[in-house]
């Protein structure tokens, strides 16, 4: 089978394509519109909002509970959660 420049072409866009899609979704979420803090310790896993010490974006952490793992709630509800801190663990 021949490889001609079209196809190499077509290739070379569409995996340009998806890594800027890819880059599109990496980092923090989006900060929600009503008065929020930064509850640490109570992520679900892949449910974390920003990077960790050892994951680069949102939705990264593969086990919930992770200390250094924080997710957007209502100002005033973090130290209701058990396990909730404002402050990394």
């Amino acid at each position: 089978m021949k490889i001609t420049n079209a196809t190499l072409f077509a290739a070379a866009t569409a995996a340009m394509s998806l890594m800027s899609v890819a880059a599109a979704n990496a980092g923090p979420a989006t900060p929600p519109s009503y008065e929020f803090e930064k509850c640490f310790g109570v992520a679900a896993g892949g449910q974390n909002d920003c990077q960790t010490a050892t994951n680069s974006c949102a939705g990264s952490v593969a086990a919930g509970g992770q200390g250094d793992a924080w997710v957007f709630v209502p100002k005033g509800v973090c130290n209701k959660i058990n396990g909730g801190s404002l402050e990394p663990k």
